[in-house]
Formats: C-alpha cells, sequence, structure tokens
C-alpha cells in the first residue's frame, strides 16, 4: 500500500482489497476446501473442524458465519487493546464478509482429484491472505496473535502458530482419517509459499553496499524505511582505493526502492542483497494504525 496516497483514497482501497479477499477466500473453501475435505490452518480450519465433527457426531447443521465470528472474539479484542484500530476494523470486515459469504455462496466441486485440490486451493488462499495483508488487514484468528506477539513481546511465532496448526491436523486425521490431513498439509506448504512470493514485509534482507557516497546512502536508507545502517571502511583488492561499506538490514518489501534510491545516489554501487533468516535486537516495524 503506496503511503504518499491520500488517506482516504488509501483507505477505500484498502476496504476494497479487503473485501476481494474476502470474496475469494469464501470461494476457495466452498469450492475446494469443501470438496477435499481439507483443513485450512488457524482459526479457519478450527471452524471447519467443529462442523464437520458436529454434522458426523450429532447430526447439527452449523452455520459458518456465527462459529467463526464467535472463534475470532478473543483474537479481535487482542487487534483493538494491542495492534491498532483500523487494522482491527479492516479486518472485522474481512472476518464478517467472508464468513457471511461462506455461508452464501452454494457448493459446487470443479475436481474431486485431492492432490489437485490441495495444490489449487492452497495457491488461492495464499492469494487471498497476501492481499489482505497487502491491505495492511489480517485475515483473523492466529494472524492477529502472530502480529502481537511478534511486535509487542519480540517472540518468534512461526513455531507455535506451526504447533497450533499441527494440532488441530492432528484431531482431524484422529476424528476423519490421516489421508484428508495429510493432504492438508500441502494445501498450507502450497499456500506459505505463495504468500511468501507476494507478501515481505515480515521477511528481512542484509544489504551490503559498497559506495563512494556511504552518509548519502544511509540517510536515504533512513528516509525510506527508517532503519539504521552502518557504515565501514573498505579497500578494493585490486585499485585500492578506500571505499564505504555501507551495511543495514530491512524489510524485503523495502529492497528494490532501497535499490533505484542506491542507483541513483551512486550508480557505480555495489549492491549485494542477501536473505535474512533472523534478526536479534531492535529491528523497526512499522506500527499497525
Amino acid at each position: 500500500m503506496k503511503p504518499d496516497l491520500p488517506a482516504i483514497k488509501r483507505d477505500t482501497l484498502r476496504l476494497v482489497m479487503v473485501v476481494l479477499a474476502a470474496l475469494l477466500m469464501a470461494f476457495n473453501i466452498k469450492i475446494f476446501v469443501r470438496a477435499g475435505g481439507l483443513y485450512p490452518g488457524g482459526v479457519t480450519g478450527v471452524t471447519v473442524l467443529i462442523q464437520r465433527a458436529a454434522q458426523r457426531f450429532w447430526g447439527l447443521e452449523i452455520p459458518y458465519a456465527p462459529l467463526n465470528i464467535a472463534l475470532n472474539l478473543l483474537p479481535i479484542y487482542i487487534g483493538f487493546r494491542y495492534i491498532g484500530k483500523k487494522f482491527t476494523i479492516l479486518s472485522v470486515v474481512m472476518i464478517f464478509v467472508n464468513s457471511v459469504f461462506v455461508d452464501m455462496i452454494p457448493a459446487h466441486a470443479i475436481t474431486y482429484d485431492t492432490l489437485l485440490i490441495a495444490i489449487f486451493g492452497g495457491l488461492i488462499n495464499g492469494v487471498s491472505v497476501s492481499i489482505c495483508l497487502l491491505a495492511d488487514a489480517t485475515s483473523g484468528g492466529t494472524d492477529f496473535i502472530s502480529i502481537f506477539l511478534s511486535q509487542k513481546k519480540g517472540v518468534d511465532t512461526f513455531q507455535i502458530i506451526l504447533g497450533f496448526n499441527m494440532i488441530v491436523l492432528c484431531i482431524a486425521g484422529i476424528m476423519f482419517g490421516w489421508d484428508k490431513a495429510l493432504y492438508s498439509i500441502i494445501f498450507q506448504f502450497v499456500s506459505t509459499q505463495v504468500l511468501h512470493v507476494m507478501y515481505r514485509n515480515y521477511q528481512q534482507q542484509t544489504l551490503l553496499i559498497i559506495t563512494d557516497k556511504p552518509q548519502e546512502i544511509c540517510d536515504r536508507i533512513y528516509e525510506i524505511c527508517f532503519h539504521g545502517a552502518t557504515i565501514l571502511h573498505g579497500e578494493g583488492s585490486h585499485d585500492h582505493h578506500n571505499k564505504g561499506v555501507v551495511y543495514s538490514v530491512i524489510s524485503g518489501a523495502d529492497v528494490r526502492k532501497v535499490t533505484l534510491a542506491v542507483r541513483e545516489i551512486d550508480q557505480h554501487a555495489f549492491i549485494n542483497s542477501i536473505r535474512t533468516d533472523a534478526v536479534s535486537g531492535n529491528f523497526y516495524l512499522r506500527p499497525r494504525d
């Protein structure tokens, strides 16, 4: 989302993106998830699991909307209380619109091949979640908890969310058979890969920039993404000229903007971008609104 857009246009665009993501996710649940008997991650997976358990063991048809909204009440409270009000309101729109349309859209199977369903369902799920995150909102559930723990408590939430999803899949496997639970792992893997490609705000890149204008580049990095940098002094091995080496760790989403800015300042700069798996210390994350 471009920060230089006027506030009204930016918020309108965010709302449109959230509604689009909600419709796409609802379509995915009714066309792929239901047809394949799969279990998505997070609260959506818990909702589907409870629906199927109630239907099989008690003969009850529980609507998706009230159950999913009820399971999201605590995460929504966490969002309002600790993350950001506008961010949470858009996320509530996502949860509500998605939930309502899951009950409204008629079930229709495009294919009954479970592997195809797992792959393409995971792809669509990853796209819908990415659109939502690009609008600076979430699809609800564990996303709220993940953002709260990572931003407010400095906790790496990957293992926690993975463990939660594994518990859901184990329960599903015990109750309904392991084949669907295992296919659900493929679904979640594909969804995660798509998310990593489309949404890079939570990925970090290390930049090593060899330049004759290190201070100007450091200032520009701070203007673009509010990250500091360290200037090292180097010497070229061939011509033995002194060079400045700018070292900085930034969000993956800002790499292209920083690279273009560096080229404007020093077109001869050498830029090495390295994927960073973990950062310990004070790494700036833009606060949610």
